[in-house]
């Protein structure tokens, strides 16, 4: 099978487009999420939660829950709140945020390339999360949040986009969060087939963003991909908070980092501006960190990350945290969040110390899918994230 294909997706009404899309779930509080289900009934929160505004299915069964969403989507196709392209297609998508924009190609992507390895990866996923996200798939089929994929540039895929941008979108709308969103459609064959040829020339594409939900459709034929090329990723650090320093005194925990790093006191705020300088807030001050050579290894392109000496020296070490995925006691904050927002969790106690780390860069994250490795967990804070409920591939 090729590598991608295009598909006829659900998109918005156009005067609803603003209403039905919807961050991630993850990405609201409970209560938030709640209100935002109450006060609007075309959010796309109905077709992945019904039990925020339906207290009864809120200790139902995954089942009944499941019964309700495809009730729910029934409703949403005969009211015309998501309505079918009706022809196969590629998409263009872009996004502005904060003055930055990016574009890249929506399309589906086929489930053996993931497998076999011609789509890499650089993380490894959690059983629990790609389970949840796979059982949601089977029940619903409605893949409706992208994963992201990364490639190198490719002169002739550009200038196709270039020359479709130039036609009106059927998707154009500003979100709440003041991000717009642009769609065009690619309907004619010649262009179609001129980029599935140009995206197979390629060999390897590689996953930015989206591990786990690649991971859960592994049962599926394609599934849904956005294709942004390197020059158009944004990669942000993605930072840690821990609660306590696993019984030491400030004294001795500062102590016990000299051996695998050089400390020198900054009377600002570290946000650092190159590999090997990690930035750290404990007891009101910041601190630069920089890891000594022997401490790790410049040749293995994962050991020589920050956030691999971070945790090879000192969260596992030092302060007893072995697995991040799992302990509690550390947090992590995407780059987007403040310096000043971290400085004050810790000077309000919820936590004892903040590390502040350089951004991995796109051309470390390939190097490490092409040498078969993963990263430590929250790694890369990928821009952008994805509006759930933009372009939906219904899969059953």
């Amino acid at each position: 099978m090729p590598l991608v294909k295009p598909f006829s997706a659900l998109i918005p009404a156009a005067h609803l487009q603003s209403s039905v899309v919807t961050r991630p779930l993850e990405y609201y509080s409970t209560g938030e999420a709640r209100l935002i289900a109450s006060e609007n009934n075309y959010s796309f929160l109905h077709l992945i939660s019904p039990a925020l505004d339906h207290a009864y299915l809120r200790d139902m069964n995954q089942e009944l829950i499941f019964r309700k969403i495809a009730e729910n989507f029934d409703s949403f196709l005969n009211g015309n709140v998501l309505v079918p392209v009706n022809r196969p297609c590629f998409y263009i998508y872009q996004v502005t945020c904060n003055g930055f924009t990016q574009k890249g190609l929506w399309t589906l992507s086929d489930v053996q390339s993931y497998l076999d390895g011609s789509i890499k990866k650089h993380e490894l996923t959690v059983e629990r999360r790609e389970k949840q996200l796979a059982d949601y798939l089977h029940h619903t089929g409605l893949d409706a949040n992208p994963v992201l994929i990364t490639y190198h540039p490719v002169q002739a895929i550009d200038e196709v986009i270039a020359k479709y941008m130039l036609e009106l979108p059927v998707i154009d709308f500003t979100f709440t969060d003041l991000t717009e969103h642009k769609v065009w459609l690619i309907d004619d064959q010649e262009a179609i087939d001129l980029i599935s040829s140009e995206i197979e020339k390629i060999g390897a594409v590689y996953i930015a963003d989206g591990h786990h939900r690649a991971a859960a459709m592994s049962k599926m034929d394609y599934f849904s991909t956005v294709f942004m090329n390197t020059d158009e990723i944004r990669v942000l650090q993605f930072n840690r908070l821990v609660r306590d320093l696993n019984g030491l005194t400030t004294v001795d925990f500062l102590s016990r980092l000299k051996d695998a790093f050089t400390l020198e006191k900054s009377q600002e705020p570290v946000d650092p501006d190159q590999l090997h300088r990690i930035g750290m807030y404990l007891d009101k001050q910041w601190y630069v960190l920089s890891p000594k050579p022997a401490a790790y290894d410049a040749n293995d392109p994962v050991e020589l990350l920050d956030v691999s000496i971070l945790q090879h020296q000192l969260l596992g070490p030092v302060l007893g945290i072995d697995d991040p995925r799992t302990n509690a006691r550390v947090t992590f904050e995407g780059g987007i969040t403040p310096l000043s927002a971290l400085q004050q969790m810790v000077d309000n106690g919820l936590y004892a110390v903040v590390f502040t780390l350089f951004a991995v860069s796109v051309e470390q994250i390939i190097n490490v899918a092409d040498a078969n490795k993963t990263m430590p967990p929250k790694s890369t804070w990928i821009e952008p994230k994805f509006l759930v409920g933009m372009l939906t591939n219904y899969c059953i």
